[in-house]
């Protein structure tokens, strides 16, 4: 028993271990200045990818031999504050949720490493949207495999910074910039309320490891150790979290603007894995929303809501990437649907088949148009155009709300300016005057300096 208990210890860490190293690589040649030919951060990418993929197969292998369900990976506390009953302990599970999850992003990281060696070829940022992609990857395999919150908390951040950066990843342009700010914002608003509701639950169960949360059994069949009323406080700001990351209604605004980035980015973060990251959440958690009723209708409207919305945007957009990622948030609602009614395994395979179509998909997209104008040449006329049959049944007033609707992207941008962003700066606003009087009589003169610099031209042409 010991023998195995040391292999799956050398295992885990392996897999733990190979995007970890990847990552040092890139981020230190990066530092010294250290020009990595484009050949060597291939090979690198690839072996760190095998090199997690392999001791999965391997644990995966072990584990079905010998009927065990649950590995747990220990490496110990990193934090300890004794005095607040606070621990950061670093802690990795196999089991039936992390282990094809898991897989999954090895498989696709795999292939879009390897296109994006072609597709990116001779690129100035070619170095840049690696390092940024072993960030990427390494946060996955942390977020896929994390035995505690605090370890998931850790990817989840990895995987949304390498999202903004990678969408603002021609930087020289003024949109993909701001594109990624917008993007980083809404991650933003995520990130707190997981942090929130981590602290809660380590105020509930003394502890931050899955395994405390859930009173009995493992991943699938845990029940939760917490009331039904903690249960939906609780329950609630992971589905923030999990809206937030996964563009669900209302924040699917930043979805379209996430399509700046690179084809390669697009494909493995928003039709691929990052979309489903919030999804995965609530699978992991799932069995907190078991524990209320009003939580798991709360869940299931959401990804009705949000696979709606989906659907009719996603009909109307005139760029394929944007339209293919419409199409990804309405699978992404279904799944939701499907996690809320408790279907935990039909959510499962249907993450993993849908990530697997849309990532080729989207590597895809870019020579689709130019092969369907090519087919339209061949045959000599247009392609038929499979219209849905239920439009014509409706008043033509809702068909042309439904166009604005989807065309207009739910307008889901314009009310989180006005409802969210608009108060929240009013509100600093209005303590900054009140800093600026305060500032200003205690010292008798004018405090803030900064007022006096002289903006550059390009600022006053931003503002413009």
């Amino acid at each position: 028993m010991n023998y195995l208990d040391t292999t799956f210890q050398a295992l885990g860490t392996a897999v733990v271990a190979s995007p970890a190293i990847l990552l040092a690589i890139l981020g230190l040649a990066a530092l010294v200045n250290w020009q990595l030919s484009e050949a060597t951060i291939s090979r690198l990418t690839q072996a760190a990818v095998l090199f997690s993929l392999l001791p999965a197969i391997g644990i995966l292998v072990i584990m079905l031999a010998t009927g065990i369900r649950y590995v747990p990976i220990e490496l110990g506390n990193w934090v300890s504050i004794p005095e607040q009953e606070f621990h950061f302990h670093l802690k990795f599970v196999f089991d039936r949720l992390s282990i094809p999850f898991l897989m999954l992003s090895c498989v696709l990281c795999g292939v879009v490493g390897a296109f994006t060696r072609r597709y990116l070829h001779r690129e100035e940022g070619y170095r840049r949207f690696f390092l940024y992609y072993a960030v990427f990857f390494c946060g996955m395999v942390l977020s896929s495999l994390a035995g505690t919150i605090e370890a998931l908390f850790v990817g989840w951040e990895l995987v949304g910074l390498s999202s903004a950066l990678l969408v603002a990843y021609f930087h020289e342009r003024v949109n993909p910039v701001r594109n990624g700010q917008r993007v980083w914002s809404i991650y933003r608003l995520s990130d707190a309320a997981f942090l929130i509701a981590a602290l809660m639950m380590h105020h509930l169960s003394g502890e931050g490891d899955f395994g405390g949360l859930m009173s009995s059994g493992v991943w699938p069949e845990g029940t939760a150790a917490i009331s039904s009323t903690e249960a939906l406080w609780v329950g609630s700001l992971l589905l923030v979290a999990a809206a937030g990351k996964s563009a669900l209604f209302p924040f699917s605004g930043w979805l379209p603007r996430a399509m700046e980035g690179p084809t390669p980015s697009s494909a493995i973060f928003y039709g691929a894995l990052s979309v489903h990251l919030g999804a995965f959440l609530l699978l992991r958690l799932s069995p907190i929303l078991d524990a209320s009723l009003t939580l798991q209708l709360m869940v299931i409207a959401l990804g009705a809501v949000s696979a709606a919305c989906g659907a009719v945007m996603s009909r109307v957009q005139n760029d394929i990437k944007v339209s293919l990622a419409y199409a990804s948030l309405t699978q992404v609602g279904i799944i939701v649907v499907e996690i809320g009614l408790g279907l935990r395994y039909l959510a499962l395979i249907h993450i993993i088949g849908h990530a697997c179509m849309r990532t080729m998909q989207l590597l895809r997209a870019p020579t689709l148009l130019r092969d369907y104008n090519e087919l339209e040449n061949k045959i000599g006329t247009r392609l038929p155009h499979q219209a849905w049959a239920g439009a014509a049944s409706l008043p033509a007033s809702v068909q042309r709300w439904c166009y604005r609707f989807g065309y207009d992207r739910g307008f889901m941008d314009l009310a989180l300016d006005k409802w969210i962003v608009r108060p929240f700066l009013q509100t600093f606003g209005w303590f900054d005057r009140l800093e600026r009087r305060i500032t200003d009589s205690i010292s008798h003169e004018p405090s803030r300096e900064s007022d006096r610099v002289e903006p550059h031209p390009e600022d006053l042409q931003n503002v413009a």
